[in-house]
């Protein structure tokens, strides 16, 4: 019979990171909102990206692991007591032997997927790949060898292992999943300091208003809007059009960002921070991040509308323009907010 693990609890989320960590968190007995697991984690941010031979893409996450960047699973691990630890090969038998051994200890596990293998999802394109999606393996069977899996909706998937190792091992680029797990331990665990808070907060600043390179922060947003005006002289009508619309899922509450590109959520996890560190005039900030994230949202329709339009490149100054705006309202908030935890 497969049935989840004891005291496991699907949950409705909104980014696919922040709601498996949830997930894992809840079943450990540590209670925690995604806003702050988010917050914590110095997990927004701004990317404009555009790789030869690949679509260009907007992304509204910071410390995703890259080289030199802590993470935002362990920046969370760090700030709670939990020590948590990221695995990877290129190895199928050592990947499924480090999943199964976590299962076998009636644990639940957090993995990184290829959206394009797993079956639930429908409407995707056939082409389509996104391998750091994230997820959590809640049950398995081990003699039918069918797993459960809780993703962002409040339900639970039934899975091959066979599909599951396909979506672990997928070589897609840019963004393969390769194999990648991790492992918990709650044995030291604590509420967060007003310190590791703050300094969340700092990383996240820093980051917005002072990049090493014009794709990323502010002056990424600026950057968007300059290119985006270029995609019609670089792309034929659909490729514009796809790229429009795949702009518009990273935007969107659809995407997994909880909406505007993850500014609604950093808002009311700064209504947290302003309890956890006593300082209200973070709280207050939360109504400036909702406009932010309203104009996002205004962004996202407009790439949206575009995609369907029988001229897509038609809408890309209105879209250029609505980001200048968007990239100034940022640029103030992300100052007022850095004064306020560098003081």
């Amino acid at each position: 019979m497969l049935e989840p693990f004891d005291g496991f609890r699907p949950l409705q989320t909104q980014h696919c990171v922040t709601g498996s960590m949830r997930h894992i968190y809840e079943f450990h007995g540590y209670p925690i909102s995604e806003e702050l697991l988010l917050g914590l984690g110095s997990g927004v941010g701004f990317v404009y990206w555009q790789q030869k031979g690949m679509d260009p893409m907007f992304g509204g996450r910071a410390n995703v692991g890259r080289p030199g960047e802590e993470g935002l699973e362990r920046a969370v691990g760090r700030c709670t007591g939990v020590k948590i630890e990221r695995f990877h090969t290129s190895s199928r038998r050592k990947a499924d032997k480090g999943l199964w051994e976590l299962l076998e200890a009636g644990r639940p596990v957090m993995i990184h997927v290829d959206m394009g293998f797993l079956p639930y999802f429908e409407g995707l394109p056939e082409d389509y790949h996104f391998g750091w999606h994230v997820v959590v393996v809640a049950g398995y069977d081990p003699q039918t060898r069918r797993v459960l899996i809780a993703d962002r909706d409040a339900g639970l998937h039934r899975l091959s292992w066979e599909d599951l190792a396909q979506a672990r091992g997928s070589a897609f680029k840019p963004f393969p999943p390769m194999n990648i797990w991790y492992s918990y331990d709650f044995s030291a665990r604590r509420p967060p300091r007003r310190e590791e808070v703050r300094r969340a907060i700092r990383q996240v600043t820093q980051g917005m208003l002072e990049p090493p390179i014009r794709n990323l922060g502010v002056e990424g947003i600026r950057t968007a809007a300059q290119r985006a005006l270029k995609w019609p002289q670089q792309m034929d009508a659909e490729q514009v059009r796809w790229t429009c619309f795949n702009v518009h899922l990273f935007i969107d509450a659809a995407g997994g960002t909880g909406g505007g590109i993850f500014r609604y959520m950093y808002g009311r996890f700064l209504q947290e921070a302003a309890a956890i560190t006593g300082r209200p005039a973070l709280g207050e900030l939360a109504a400036p991040f909702q406009e932010i994230g309203d104009r996002w949202q205004e962004v996202a329709g407009i790439f949206k509308a575009a995609s369907e339009a029988p001229d897509p490149a038609a809408m890309l100054p209105e879209a250029a323009s609505r980001l200048q705006a968007i990239a100034s309202l940022e640029q103030q908030a992300w100052q007022t907010l850095h004064g306020i935890v560098t003081t």
